[in-house]
């Protein structure tokens, strides 16, 4: 056992020691929201740390509710999102911020629809879309595909994805009992890959054994594939744009410099690297 003096010596050598370990710089900026944008927003940051070595960004996800949670917590700075803010939301960062949050679209994007890449259905209009992901439609032969049940996967209700699909598609109306809640795209394409009966939505990276289908906005009008130029002309039903928000009085310094190269010619090249649509077309187009 240590005698008194060796243990007081001891902890003069390791206490000052875990010091240094727990004494870590804090990031500059503090990035969290959409489970969507994380991996594009981790790019835009590494892009720019690269750029910029004295600047510290940490990006986490966890959804657009949890982002904006997070920003009117202050325990982040930016809160990433896949629609556009509530009223209630603005309510709370007016109460919390004493003004409206500053918006900044950063990307064009589409919810695409995915099957099983064997699903023979080609396109649905968004009456059909909605019948299925609220239970009206259950099998697949009452939209043109084969006598199979079918099975729904979703993302999960902290999503913005979610809240813009049950918007546009459900009308604010609710999901069916029977619609799997799963905690990413990449979760909800996994799964649909793994199911010849499966159908599911996110944004438009597609996945290994998933087929996008055409969405037609009613019946008998025209169904329309997700591309670059349906969503930028907004003839996709299932367009939207994502979005930065964050407190007015933070919107200053190195803060405002990043939200500029996010938006400007570097990070929309990303936006383009990762499979989204930047906001404007690239010059040369």
């Amino acid at each position: 056992m240590f005698s008194m003096k060796r243990w007081i010596r001891w902890m003069a050598l390791v206490i000052p020691a875990l010091g240094g370990l727990l004494d870590l710089p804090a990031a500059d900026f503090r990035v969290q929201g959409s489970d969507t944008m994380v991996t594009l927003a981790q790019r835009w940051a590494e892009a720019y740390m690269g750029e910029n070595p004295g600047v510290s960004i940490e990006v986490n996800g966890g959804g657009t509710g949890t982002g904006i949670a997070a920003l009117l917590n202050r325990t982040a700075d930016i809160a990433t999102c896949s629609r556009r803010i509530r009223a209630r939301e603005v309510e709370g960062c007016v109460r919390r911020f004493a003004a409206r949050p500053r918006e900044y679209p950063v990307a064009l994007d589409a919810v695409v629809i995915h099957v099983h890449a064997s699903n023979r259905v080609e396109a649905l209009d968004l009456g059909q879309l909605s019948g299925i992901f609220s239970g009206r439609i259950r099998n697949w032969s009452e939209v043109g595909g084969a006598d199979a049940r079918i099975i729904p996967y979703s993302r999960e209700n902290s999503s913005g994805t979610y809240e813009f699909f049950k918007e546009a598609v459900l009308k604010r109306g609710d999901f069916a009992g029977s619609v799997q809640m799963l905690q990413g795209t990449a979760q909800v394409l996994s799964a649909v890959a793994h199911d010849p009966n499966g159908i599911g939505y996110g944004s438009g990276a597609l996945s290994a054994g998933t087929r996008a289908i055409r969405i037609a906005p009613a019946p008998g009008t025209q169904a329309v594939q997700a591309d670059e130029s349906t969503v930028r002309a907004g003839s996709y039903p299932l367009s939207r744009r994502l979005f930065l928000y964050l407190d007015p009085a933070v919107d200053v310094g190195k803060l405002r410099q990043w939200i500029e190269w996010i938006r400007g010619a570097a990070g929309q090249r990303i936006v383009g690297e990762m499979g989204y649509f930047p906001l404007e077309v690239p010059p040369g187009r």
